[in-house]
């Protein structure tokens, strides 16, 4: 003899199963960057390499209010900058603000060296400053 259970028991199951899915997958298509702010980008940029120009450390900046992240391996590593020039306006990609900057740094032996660098900006949901190794 075969059991046989009701056939409202399957149903209510794969119901409530398909509710959990569409809740657990709510939210989860694709996430759009918020586009850069072009103006907070630009004075950004400005003000890291100001800082910058002025002794302080990336570190520093991290304290600052509003916070800016920054990386560059230069200037962590030691390297006074001298002297900076953003070339042209940038160009706005997605999130970011990449835009070139000539920069005339002084090595901790003494050194000058001027050399054009990449920097990608971003302005959420903080303020960032990373120099592009791969350019």
């Amino acid at each position: 003899m075969i059991a046989v259970m009701p056939d409202t028991f399957p149903r209510r199951e794969a119901w409530a199963g398909c509710l959990v899915l569409a809740f657990l997958t709510m939210g989860c298509g694709p996430h759009r960057n918020v586009p850069v702010n072009v103006d907070v980008a630009h004075q950004t940029l400005k003000k890291a390499l100001e800082q910058w120009q002025q002794g302080a450390v990336p570190e520093d900046l991290r304290k600052a209010s509003p916070e800016i992240v920054v990386q560059d391996l230069d200037w962590s590593g030691g390297a006074k900058l001298l002297d900076f020039e953003v070339l042209g306006k940038g160009e706005p990609m997605d999130a970011n603000l990449v835009a070139k900057v000539k920069l005339t740094l002084q090595s901790e032996a003494g050194n000058e060296q001027e050399k054009t660098v990449t920097y990608v900006v971003g302005t959420s949901p903080v303020l960032t400053v990373f120099r592009d190794m791969m350019k």
